[in-house]
């Protein structure tokens, strides 16, 4: 019963979800509505339980003092702060001058900020492994990227402002982007889509069960 009811209750949920978007019915539009509200309440719980997980394992680390246990004060310290702070405020996130969206604006989106500039040097080293012209593929990769990154900043008008219309570095990089990318993109899309119905179906009827703690 520990598996067949939790793979009764998904096979049916999952396959009323799946017919009901084909159903004009306000009946059937209000019963999504309503599992989209409960999808919300069932979120906010896993909100609850992601942050006793998250206590749990930094008081263990500042506990037995493990590697890099000081962050781990840091981020209990900035847990219990924004805690305080946001309750003790019953309008704190719709008072910008509030020390609640202070220290939002001045502390945490510089680090966000910070994290993202690290990572682009870490996307510029792959780029460059990436884009060693070793064969047809590559070399039209590094072309690519090469007429894309100078169309979109102004040395590339520089460079090629005395071609005409349509031969310059900017609306080369447009094309690419419009046509090329896009079809790129919409093809990743497709099978990201399949990926997940085929998934979906497998999950439905009982082919993958690892999310119940087993693959049996």
């Amino acid at each position: 019963m520990k598996r067949e009811v939790p793979l009764a209750i998904v096979f049916i949920c999952g396959t009323f979800m799946a017919f009901q978007y084909f159903v004009p019915h306000y009946l059937s539009a209000a019963i999504y509505q309503n599992a989209l509200n409960w999808t919300i309440i069932v979120g906010i719980f896993t909100m609850v339980v992601g942050i006793g997980s998250l206590i749990d394992l930094h008081y263990d680390r500042i506990r037995f003092r493990k590697e890099s246990w000081q962050y781990s004060i840091v981020t209990m310290v900035a847990l219990v702060l924004m805690t305080v702070i946001g309750l003790s405020s019953p309008n704190a996130i719709q008072n910008p001058r509030g020390l609640f969206m202070m220290i939002y604006f001045y502390v945490l989106t510089p680090v966000i900020a910070t994290m993202f500039a690290l990572l682009a040097f870490f996307i510029a080293s792959a780029a460059y492994r990436a884009f060693r012209a070793r064969t047809i593929l590559a070399s039209l990769l590094l072309l690519s990227a090469v007429i894309v990154m100078l169309g979109r900043i102004p040395i590339g008008d520089m460079l090629t402002g005395w071609l005409p219309e349509g031969l310059r570095f900017s609306d080369i990089a447009r094309y690419i982007l419009d046509y090329p990318n896009t079809a790129a993109k919409r093809a990743i899309y497709i099978g990201v889509g399949l990926g997940v119905a085929a998934t979906s179906l497998k999950i439905m009827l009982g082919i993958e069960r690892t999310w119940l703690g087993g693959g049996q």
